[in-house]
């Protein structure tokens, strides 16, 4: 009798160990469609690098919370002097890289500087234009002198583009990256996963996540089986829109439904002929029908937008009417043009969903007006290459994740090759103003001009959906930058 009283006190505790366990949890399988083409964050344009990176392995002086906030990063406060000029960033004490190496003011200057250079091949370049020098004060002080008041600082450096790196790793960050963030770098199986560690000497709180495992699934149906065999615990941007309603109705997963700083546009070559025509880019705009596109490729999670800008930014103008669904003035504008039977055509389009489907309904749209958009499906390392660097296409469809970045418009070398010099001149002025007002008016005179200058289809704003399974806490439901936060995630009961 004692003997099993004995047998059922030692289950007993082995079933509450068991359960103890099960309750710590502290490992995450997250799968996204795309993977890094390296990880090097501060010299490429593909936000896969960011989303598995930024706040994770690499932080900068500020940085972005999931409410699209601006907020302390490695400066834990800062001064800025009365005309606007000269910002002094007092860095936090005791950080240090993942190699044990002290992160301090010298390698400030020598992430900026770098990123500033006349050789720099940061994708954001523009980002650091503004900065005249960059000074060590003192071990924990930088000081950042501009030269013009740039009301945008602060928000310019909490980008994934504005990482603090150090000289002594660099050589190698594209394949074994070193930052100073809460999670270290443990591998890189290419083709499969990457894996981060929990960095035990984080200078801030540590994380309730020990390890997390990045999938790669770019298959929208492999996508699904993944998540529903229940092989990965989440799916951050989740590529198969029409396979939520199953999610929803599942009590073991949750769908997580929101915005992203994401203009999905379809990117014209305004340097390259036919496009360095206006005509013919108002018609390619007024041959789309956003909705269908929406509707078909995203299964109606999107919002249309008529201009590059976000829809919940307060400065946002509703543009759309200036690009309607027109296919009879589409044609009208086309023969102006010079082009009564159309024309033909490149669309390239890089894997995501929102292109891949969305390109196949756009070439639909484009051919009942005359436009022959000859498809070519293209992965992200050749799109970065032909499209993004050699300017090498007709049409493109991409969705651009960056906050803010209606900027990109002032830089003629950008892919899409728009040169307008009041534009330039706008951008100029809005970088040097401070004032919200201000700023508001340039901000919606921007939008206005490359609307009615039909640089690029506008098409939509990308929605951030993602899957995860109950229990799972502190996800991103928004995205007001690429990136997949591991620093707020835990289980729970």
């Amino acid at each position: 009798m004692k003997h099993f009283a004995r047998l059922a006190m030692v289950s007993a505790i082995a079933l509450a160990a068991g359960a103890g366990a099960a309750a710590a949890k502290d490992d995450v399988v997250i799968a996204m469609q795309l993977e890094p083409p390296h990880l090097d964050p501060t010299s490429a344009a593909a936000q896969a690098i960011d989303s598995v990176l930024y706040t994770n392995v690499f932080e900068g002086l500020t940085r972005f919370m999931g409410d699209g906030s601006v907020v302390p990063g490695l400066a834990e406060s800062w001064d800025i002097s009365e005309d606007g000029k000269t910002y002094t960033f007092h860095l936090r004490d005791g950080v240090h890289f993942h190699d044990g190496t002290i992160m301090d003011a010298e390698d400030v200057k020598f992430s900026l500087d770098r990123a500033r250079a006349d050789d720099s091949t940061n994708a954001q370049k523009a980002l650091f234009s503004g900065i005249e020098s960059v000074e060590v004060v003192d071990p924990l002080t930088v000081k950042v002198t501009l030269a013009e008041p740039q009301g945008s600082l602060l928000f310019n450096l909490a980008w994934g583009d504005a990482v603090i790196v150090a000289p002594e790793t660099i050589g190698d960050i594209k394949e074994h990256p070193v930052g100073t963030g809460a999670y270290t770098f443990k591998e890189w199986v290419k083709g499969d996963k990457i894996v981060l560690d929990r960095n035990p000497d984080y200078w801030g709180e540590q994380p309730a996540i020990a390890e997390a495992t990045f999938k790669f699934i770019s298959d929208p149906t492999a996508a699904f089986a993944a998540v529903m065999a229940e092989d990965v615990d989440a799916f951050a941007g989740f590529p198969a829109p029409e396979n939520l309603p199953q999610f929803e109705a599942d009590p073991r997963f949750q769908v997580l439904v929101g915005s992203t700083e994401g203009e999905t546009i379809l990117a014209m070559n305004n340097k390259e002929a036919p496009f360095d025509n206006k005509l013919v880019r108002e018609a390619v705009a007024h041959a789309i029908n956003r909705q269908e596109i929406i509707d078909g490729a995203m299964y109606g999670y999107g919002t249309p937008i008529g201009t590059h800008f976000a829809p919940h930014n307060p400065a946002y103008v509703d543009l759309t009417g200036l690009s309607d669904y027109d296919p009879e003035k589409s044609k009208a504008l086309l023969a102006e043009a010079g082009f009564p039977d159309g024309f033909e055509t490149t669309l390239y389009l890089p894997p995501p969903s929102y292109a891949r489907r969305g390109g196949e309904i756009i070439a639909n749209q484009l051919a009942q007006v005359g436009i022959k958009a000859n498809i070519e499906n293209v992965e992200w390392a050749q799109w970065l290459e032909s499209v993004f660097k050699g300017k090498n296409f007709g049409l493109t469809i991409v969705s651009h994740t960056e906050p803010m970045d209606i900027g990109i418009y002032a830089r003629p070398d950008y892919y899409f090759q728009y040169d307008n010099p009041a534009f330039q001149e706008l951008m100029a002025k809005l970088n040097a103003t401070t004032d919200p007002d201000q700023r508001t008016a340039m901000l919606q005179e921007a939008q206005k001009i490359i609307a009615e200058d039909y640089v690029n289809g506008y098409l939509f704003q990308l929605a951030m959906l993602s899957v995860a399974k109950e229990g799972l806490t502190g996800m991103w439901t928004n995205a007001p930058t690429a990136a997949t936060d591991l620093t707020g995630l835990s289980w729970q009961d």
